[in-house]
């Protein structure tokens, strides 16, 4: 069963892509919108909320830690944008950047660390159940799911 699911992952990476339809289009662009604002945000007006999320058992300085982050943001949500021949790799690369960052929101829900408005733990634990669906939104707006269920 795995060495089948890898096949076809890697399939669906080289794959030439359905053309999205319009609801994907949009959701594609709204994504790397998304990303393009929160990677500018993580080098200007929110670093400090960023810095504060940064759980403390990183290895690296937490400032380095918020720029690269922002400038991966600003990169994948470019690449959202403006490679849609290459939207399937992407997506799974931005389904990975996802995946990648969410201890660090289960940090902030287990410390307890005020950032973004988030000050209880209701609002933090809402904002952990937005993580899975950005994972499925970026594999959806990408055709990714769909390039993976195809043989």
């Amino acid at each position: 069963m795995a060495s089948m699911l890898a096949s076809r992952f890697a399939t669906s990476l080289t794959a030439k892509p359905h053309p999205s339809t319009t609801p994907q289009l949009i959701g594609r662009i709204a994504l790397g919108a998304a990303l393009l604002f929160a990677g500018i945000s993580h080098l200007t007006f929110a670093r400090q909320d960023f810095q504060a999320q940064v759980p403390d058992w990183v290895p690296a300085d937490k400032d380095f830690v918020v720029i690269a982050s922002g400038i991966v943001e600003i990169t994948l949500g470019g690449a959202l944008i403006v490679l849609g021949r290459r939207r399937i790799p992407v997506g799974w690369v931005v389904a990975a950047f996802f995946v990648a960052v969410f201890p660090g929101n289960i940090s902030q829900y287990v410390t307890r660390t005020d950032a973004f408005g988030l000050d209880t733990d209701t609002a933090r634990g809402i904002r952990l159940v937005f993580q899975p669906l950005l994972v499925l939104w970026a594999l959806w707006s990408t055709g990714a799911i769909r390039a993976l269920r195809r043989k």
